[in-house]
């Protein structure tokens, strides 16, 4: 799945809110504290296990929310989470955060952050739960959703003073480890911050995917890739490329080794205009999936007849 990117407008306001908060903690150092923001913002987590159908029904039916449809029907909040397969859910009668406890303990971070973004967005609190996110388009779940993952990564990430750090080191893999310990936060929220916001006016594009060499361990083999990040110049001028078509040519460098780099190799990218253009690609894998970071090089040289 390709990200998508933002309007300015919206891109700002945005901004306001995180700096609000940051502003309200103090300008704190990274990494960021969640019970923090949390005591800051009044916010409730709590926990859910999905897999545990009659311990979710149990919880969420002690869950006091002044929604008509929830005092209607108690399980309406578990048929949400359910019918979306949502990893954590933010429920604003009670100011709380809903997380499925059964998630990988690192995403946790992500998830809590994710929704408290949805809490401060103005314009988010309409769309948050009963029949309203049913009667939803797929486009506008996915700007709503859009949204909160920036909101969410420009509260983790410090705003600038993110994009300041990643400038300083050499652009790779190595240094987004290095910025993720930091900032406290995932290797892959950390490449899709650093490939939106870092490199913006570059062609840069990252994946999170399945290892090249051991496809048939998929999933689902013809959906590779989790998530396929380009920047907004890559964008523009290589958006006819499908992450799909990127994810095939990882074959061409990467080893067969399971952890751990895996390779770095170059590879020819076709413009929107029918030029072929070089990128420098790395990749590394870890027990979960492959991280990958593809940075623009230079223009294939064209070859001129006499």
């Amino acid at each position: 799945m390709k990200n998508l990117l933002l309007g300015e407008y919206e891109k700002r306001d945005i901004q306001v809110q995180v700096t609000k908060v940051l502003r309200g903690l103090g300008n704190p150092s990274p990494p960021l504290k969640l019970e923090d923001v949390r005591a800051l913002l009044d916010l409730d987590v709590r926990y859910y296990r999905s897999g545990d159908d009659s311990a979710v029904q149990e919880f969420v039916s002690k869950v006091r929310i002044g929604l008509k449809q929830i005092v209607i029907r108690p399980t309406l909040l578990w048929d949400v989470i359910k019918r979306a397969e949502l990893s954590a859910l933010w429920v604003p009668d009670r100011r709380r955060i809903l997380v499925d406890a059964n998630e990988p303990l690192l995403k946790h971070r992500w998830f809590e952050t994710h929704e408290t973004l949805h809490s401060l967005i103005p314009w988010h609190q309409q769309f948050m739960l009963g029949d309203t996110l049913k009667e939803l388009s797929p486009s506008c779940l996915e700007v709503i959703e859009s949204e909160a993952n920036y909101g969410a990564g420009q509260l983790l990430f410090f705003q600038e003073l993110f994009v300041t750090m990643a400038r300083s080191l050499p652009v790779s893999l190595e240094s987004i480890r290095l910025i993720a310990k930091h900032f406290g936060n995932t290797i892959t929220s950390t490449l899709w911050r650093y490939v939106e916001e870092v490199w913006a006016d570059t062609p840069v594009v990252a994946l999170t995917s399945v290892h090249p060499h051991y496809l048939a361990q998929a999933e689902d083999p013809m959906q590779p890739c989790q998530r396929c990040i380009e920047s907004p110049a890559f964008k523009q001028q290589f958006g006819g490329v499908g992450e799909n078509d990127i994810f095939a040519r990882l074959q061409s460098y990467c080893t067969y080794g399971k952890r751990g780099p895996i390779g770095t190799g170059e590879i020819i990218f076709t413009d929107v205009n029918g030029d072929s253009h070089y990128f420098c690609f790395e990749s590394f894998a870890t027990k979960y999936h492959v991280q990958t970071l593809g940075v623009y090089s230079r223009k294939l040289a064209t070859a001129v007849g006499f």
